[in-house]
C-alpha cells in the first residue's frame, strides 16, 4: 500500500472535563486544552494513514505547529481533520482544521489548525532503540 496526497480522516470530540486545560494543567480556564486538540490532530493524522502502511510498519510524530484560535466549552462538540498534503520519502506531511459543529455560538467556527510531519518507521526496529 502506498502514502499519496489526499488521504484524510475526521475525528470529533465532545469536550468533556478531562479535556479541559485545568484537567491537562496547561492553563486555568475549564476549556478545552490545547494539548488536547494537539493529540486529537494527531489521531486524525493516524488514521488518515493507517490502512495504508505497509505490514510491519506504523507512523511516530515528528512535528507539530499548532495555532489554537478559539475557546471551546465542556459539551462543545469539535471535528478535526487531517490531510495528507506532502510524502517526502519517510516523512509525511499533513495539513489539519478542527471546527466547532455543536453547542457553539457559531457552528463550523474553525478553533484550530495545524501543519504536522509524521515520519514512518518499522515498528520493529523503532522499539529496538527505545532504553
Amino acid at each position: 500500500m502506498t502514502i499519496t496526497v489526499g488521504l484524510k480522516a475526521s475525528i470529533d470530540l465532545t469536550v468533556s472535563e478531562n479535556d479541559t486545560a485545568i484537567a491537562l494543567r496547561s492553563g486555568e480556564v475549564p476549556v478545552l486544552g490545547t494539548p488536547r486538540l494537539a493529540s486529537l490532530f494527531e489521531e486524525a493524522s493516524v488514521a488518515a494513514i493507517s490502512n495504508n502502511l505497509e505490514p510491519g510498519y506504523t507512523s511516530v510524530g515528528m512535528r507539530i505547529h499548532l495555532d489554537h484560535f478559539a475557546p471551546s466549552g465542556v459539551g462543545t462538540t469539535i471535528t478535526a481533520t487531517a490531510e495528507v498534503q506532502e510524502v517526502d520519502g519517510r516523512r509525511i506531511t499533513f495539513r489539519a482544521q478542527a471546527k466547532c459543529i455543536d453547542n457553539c455560538n457559531t457552528n463550523e467556527t474553525v478553533i484550530g489548525s495545524a501543519i504536522i510531519i509524521r515520519v514512518l518507521v518499522d515498528t520493529e526496529r523503532f522499539l529496538q532503540r527505545v532504553d
